[in-house]
C-alpha cells in the first residue's frame, strides 16, 4: 500500500470458502462456524458467482420454525418466507450476487456495501469468475498504514506538486492517522484544494490545516 487511491485487489481475501447450489443447510451453517464468516459466494462451473448465502438467509428457517405466517406476512415476506423452507444453497442464496471487481477503488467498495447493506463482496474478474472476497474490515486496513508513510505521501503527491516554491518549509506531521500541515504558502487558493486532496489520501484521519497565506500574520 504505497500510493493513493487503493484498490480492492490491494486488500481483498484470495482465499475464499464457497459452496455450490446443491451445498446442504446444514453444510453451509458449518462453513461458516469453520471459517467465522458471515456469507458465503455460490458458485457453478468454472467458479462464476451465482449468489450469496448468508446468516439472513438462513434465519427464517428459525424464525419461522412451528409457525404459520399468515397472509400478510406471506405477501409482506414472501422471500423469507420460501427461504424458510430451503434446504440447500440454490433455494436459500440471494440473488444475483453483489459484487465488485478487483479494480474499484476502496470508497467505491464502501459505497456498494452501504448501499446494499452487505457486509461481504465477492470479487468477480470481466467474466463473473470469483477471484477474492473483500469484507468491511478489508476495507478498514489502509487506517492502519504507519504515519510516516501517510507523510511522505502527503509531501510527495500533495504538497510539493501544490507548493512547489513555499514562502518557508511545509512541515508535515502525521499522528495517529491525522495530518497537520504549517507553513506559508504564496497562493492562499490552493490551501482549501490540499486539504481535500490530504484529506484523500487513503489511511488519513482528519486533517488539520495551518498554511497561510504570505503576509497574513
Amino acid at each position: 500500500m504505497d500510493s493513493s487511491p487503493h484498490r480492492v485487489s490491494d486488500v481483498m481475501t484470495r482465499a475464499v470458502v464457497a459452496v455450490g447450489r446443491e451445498a446442504l443447510f446444514k453444510d453451509i451453517v458449518e462453513r461458516m462456524e469453520q471459517w467465522k464468516v458471515s456469507a458465503l459466494p455460490v458458485l457453478e462451473g468454472d467458479g462464476r458467482v451465482v449468489g450469496v448465502v448468508s446468516e439472513a438467509d438462513l434465519l427464517p428457517k428459525e424464525e419461522f420454525r412451528g409457525s404459520d405466517p399468515d397472509r400478510f406476512i406471506q405477501r409482506r415476506r414472501l422471500s423469507d418466507v420460501a427461504k424458510a423452507g430451503g434446504v440447500c444453497a440454490e433455494e436459500l442464496m440471494s440473488t444475483p450476487a453483489v459484487t465488485v471487481h478487483a479494480d474499484a477503488t476502496l470508497a467505491e467498495a464502501a459505497r456498494i456495501m452501504a448501499l446494499r447493506h452487505v457486509k461481504r463482496l465477492p470479487v468477480v474478474n470481466s467474466e463473473g469468475v470469483l477471484d477474492g472476497v473483500v469484507s468491511r474490515g478489508d476495507l478498514l486496513k489502509v487506517f492502519l498504514r504507519p504515519d510516516n508513510d501517510l507523510a511522505d505521501e502527503i509531501r510527495r503527491d500533495v504538497v510539493d506538486p501544490l507548493f512547489p516554491a513555499p514562502v518557508e518549509p511545509i512541515h508535515i506531521m502525521v499522528t495517529d492517522g491525522v495530518a497537520t500541515l504549517t507553513g506559508q504558502v504564496r497562493d492562499a487558493a490552493r490551501i482549501p484544494l490540499a486539504v481535500r486532496l490530504v484529506r484523500g489520501v487513503e489511511g488519513v484521519v482528519d486533517v488539520d490545516c495551518r498554511l497561510i497565506a504570505a503576509g497574513a500574520e
